[in-house]
């Protein structure tokens, strides 16, 4: 959706970014130094780019994931991936997945649904902020620069499963109230800048105009 846009539009948000200090991890209520969970990919190292295979861009498949060190004690797990760069107030949730088995695991690529892909997996997913279950593929507007996407991964204490189709507050809920471990990892993205033509100025400006301030 938003490769569509004119590139003068993310030159003019340029600077507008929901900002990593507001993505799950950093309101999780876990104390610095609590129990970590490494997270990896096989796709992507930590704070390199996500290949555009797993993006708008490309075939949009969720990226495999991988990870390590989860507590005992953990009933489940919850993972929660977010843009931090979007040019929105709040960090755009691009998937959650809840109710994971509580021990070191993976998912494999393209193991999330999404608009072109079914899934491979039987995994309880939530809904990103298109109000879908399921994976939502990194498509920052061109000229915006790079996003950093951050993959959170939580261990869960005891509790009831997580019913329906829950979304970000629903989780973030249950997270503070029962995180024991969290693991991040980041990947990034961008579309090239472009050129700005004749014109796109005016549509950038009221593009811009029904995007609040933060």
């Amino acid at each position: 959706m938003l490769e569509k846009l004119p590139g003068a539009v993310g030159h003019v948000l340029r600077h507008r970014r929901a900002g990593l200090d507001k993505i799950a991890f950093h309101h999780s209520g876990l104390r610095a130094g609590l129990a970590a969970i490494q997270v990896s990919s096989l796709a992507f190292a930590d704070h390199m780019p996500i290949p555009a295979r797993y993006t708008a861009d490309g075939e949009g498949l969720s990226p495999p994931l991988q990870w390590q060190g989860v507590p005992a004690g953990t009933a489940s797990l919850v993972l929660i991936v977010e843009d931090a760069d979007a040019p929105t107030p709040q960090p755009l949730v691009h998937a959650i997945v809840v109710d994971l088995a509580p021990e070191d695991g993976a998912l494999a690529e393209g193991a999330l649904q999404s608009a072109d892909h079914e899934g491979t997996a039987d995994v309880h997913e939530g809904r990103n902020s298109y109000f879908r279950a399921g994976w939502l593929p990194p498509d920052p507007p061109p000229g915006h620069g790079s996003h950093r996407y951050a993959f959170q991964l939580f261990a869960l204490g005891p509790g009831a499963p997580f019913s329906g189709t829950p979304g970000r507050d629903a989780v973030m809920d249950e997270v503070r109230a029962r995180a024991l471990a969290s693991g991040l990892l980041i990947g990034t993205y961008a579309r090239p800048d472009g050129s700005i033509k004749a014109g796109e100025g005016a549509k950038a400006a009221a593009v811009t105009a029904a995007v609040p301030p933060h």
